[in-house]
């Protein structure tokens, strides 16, 4: 078992979970990040266009991912909307996971096309940022889960400030320890995805025996492609008493600032 999936010889469009997927809560399904980072997967792998990169990508969930073969679909929208002013493209890809049962996860996501040559901007426009680096930081070993083997054993996590049962807005580093689809190497998209769906667990703010925090969704977007292994979130929850909150990630890679993630928190007592 080296990896979170293991595609299916005789079908390209299925994948076999493996017991890396697992979440902290049930030892039957999956942590919403590996499920994410493959719908990421194939969506990059949809008649690709040289020039192009995925700019945002927003992951539906519609229920329970079980840890069992996964059949994942994804298509071009027919229209190709064109940007008026500069008549630079821009695609829509739509992508569905579903088990034997139903769909269990979808995304949209906009692919677009890069400037070339880059643009000439003054430098005080651009992002700037930056979190002391992994090296810096102990691995963690904290994650509230009693399961031997799952997703919380699949990563490497390291804090900077906060904790996973530490209550309030973290810093945390984040890498796979395994590509997401067996035979491959996981894409810079793909290891924000699998991450990215972790920003409401580590800035939980309140407690995880006697509160839920469930994500309906998620959308993380990419002005810079990452680099390197390690993603990086400084994460903070909103939570309101009527049990709706978000939770946001501002997203590090170890040269600055990559993107944004931000998820839908459904909050109630156990």
């Amino acid at each position: 078992m080296d990896a979170f999936y293991l595609p299916d010889p005789a079908d390209p469009n299925r994948f076999h979970s493996t017991e890396l997927t697992r979440g902290p809560w049930s030892p039957d399904a999956q942590h919403a990040g590996p499920p994410s980072a493959l719908l990421g997967h194939v969506i990059e792998r949809c008649e690709p266009r040289e020039g192009f990169r995925i700019g945002r990508v927003s992951v539906e969930i519609l229920g329970t991912v079980p840890i069992v073969p996964l059949t994942v679909e994804a298509r071009v929208t027919p229209a190709r909307a064109r940007v008026a002013r500069s008549g630079r493209g821009v695609e829509l890809i739509e992508a569905t996971l579903s088990s034997e049962q139903r769909p269990v996860m979808k995304a949209s996501a906009w692919r677009l096309e890069q400037v070339e040559p880059e643009l000439e901007l003054p430098p005080e426009a651009l992002p700037t940022g930056a979190h002391p680096g992994p090296d810096t930081a102990p691995e963690g070993t904290d994650f509230p889960s009693n399961q031997p083997v799952g997703f919380h054993t699949a990563i490497e996590y390291r804090f900077v400030s906060g904790g996973f049962v530490e209550p309030g807005p973290a810093v945390c580093w984040m890498r796979l320890r395994h590509p997401i689809v067996g035979g491959t190497v996981s894409s810079p998209l793909e290891r924000t995805l699998a991450v990215a769906d972790c920003g409401n667990g580590v800035s939980s703010i309140v407690n995880w025996a006697s509160h839920y925090f469930i994500n309906t969704d998620f959308t993380v977007t990419l002005h810079r492609e990452p680099v390197g292994e390690w993603v990086c979130l400084d994460a903070v929850t909103y939570p309101e008493r009527s049990g709706i909150g978000l939770a946001e990630s501002r997203l590090f890679d170890e040269k600055g600032p990559i993107g944004r993630g931000t998820q839908t928190l459904l909050i109630g007592r156990r």
